[in-house]
């Protein structure tokens, strides 16, 4: 054989550069060695760590809401390192600027000009850090960045790297202070997930580690790179999705918008999250298909934080979560094919 029958088919990323063809196995077993790593710096949050991967591996963006001191910031520089990506962190304040973030234009005396400085947005995988206790317009300067993969600095305008994620943070508590997103925003996020409190075991594990460890760092090691991430997410493209699944996705997202206790139901691009992250949650449980087990194992996630309760309804706990579940006990589910459309 020769050497370019024997070498593995390249694919041309969408920074220009080359890298390795993945098969749906490959990304599936990667997807396991990247779990199992940050499995070694965030104990027992497995069906969270997967959702949040689930959202990469899509291509999106992840919303991480929950209460202070549950692995949030350390899930987020865990998925960076065991990924290979540049990782950033800034940390939302009331005074933040948007020029904080995107970066500006300074003058450079040497050369008599203005040069722009890149911000820290100029990143693999971006940690905005309590995104609700900085003003709208900083909260704004993400828009663009999340969307289009692009920053505009007075008119002119600078592309991101690829792949290029944001993994936020924000505490339901303490909202003295604080701005919450808009619909318009929250709705650029693929995915909103909680950690939840760990269990007494988890917790103890926590700490035992902590002795182990002898120290406070945590370090993950890199199981791919950026190249190899662009391959898995274009990977995840070729999964098979039968009619029957995604028009489960449109029914679900339909039945938000027509549900008495809400305000704005989920757009269309909540089916579209819906059915983007369902193909890359099937593929980190080692299948090339998705299933309606898998719609239903992202739709929380997927939809809840795209939907508005009825103002009165708040005082009795009636929220989007509880809405999507509702939606998930009525509509009913398409029969499970294996492998259907192959």
């Amino acid at each position: 054989m020769t050497d370019s029958e024997t070498r593995p088919a390249d694919v041309i990323t969408p920074g220009g550069s080359v890298g390795r063809e993945l098969a749906l196995a490959e990304v599936s077993d990667l997807s396991r060695r990247v779990l199992e790593r940050v499995g070694q710096a965030v104990v027992g949050k497995g069906e969270s760590l997967e959702l949040v991967l689930a959202g990469i591996l899509a291509g999106g963006h992840v919303l991480l809401e929950d209460y202070p001191g549950l692995a949030k910031t350390l899930a987020a520089r865990s998925f960076a390192q065991a990924l290979g990506l540049e990782f950033r962190r800034v940390q939302f304040t009331p005074d933040l600027l948007p020029s904080d973030v995107t970066g500006a234009f300074v003058y450079d005396q040497k050369d008599s000009e203005f040069v722009f400085r890149p911000g820290p947005i100029f990143t693999g995988l971006l940690l905005a850090d309590e995104i609700n206790r900085t003003p709208p317009k900083t909260q704004a300067a993400l828009l663009e960045s999340m969307q289009e993969h692009q920053v505009t600095v007075e008119g002119q305008t600078f592309p991101l790297p690829v792949p290029f994620h944001v993994l936020a943070t924000a505490n339901p508590v303490e909202y003295e202070g604080t701005y919450p997103l808009p619909e318009a925003q929250l709705d650029r996020f693929m995915l909103r997930i909680g950690f939840g409190y760990p269990t007494a075991a988890e917790e103890w594990e926590v700490l035992r580690r902590r002795m182990s460890r002898r120290t406070e760092d945590q370090k993950v090691e890199a199981v791919t790179d950026a190249a190899g991430l662009l391959a898995a997410q274009q990977a995840v493209e070729t999964v098979t999705v039968d009619d029957t699944v995604g028009q489960y996705c449109v029914d679900l997202a339909s039945a938000t918008r027509r549900d008495s206790q809400v305000l704005v139901g989920a757009s269309p691009r909540g089916s579209l999250a819906l059915l983007l992250t369902a193909r890359a949650y099937a593929v980190i449980k080692g299948r090339d298909y998705v299933v309606p087990e898998d719609v239903k194992a992202v739709a929380v996630p997927a939809l809840a934080h795209r939907i508005t309760v009825r103002p009165e309804l708040w005082l009795h706990d009636v929220t989007g979560a509880t809405v999507v579940r509702s939606v998930l006990g009525a509509v009913p589910t398409p029969p499970t094919v294996v492998g259907a459309g192959r």
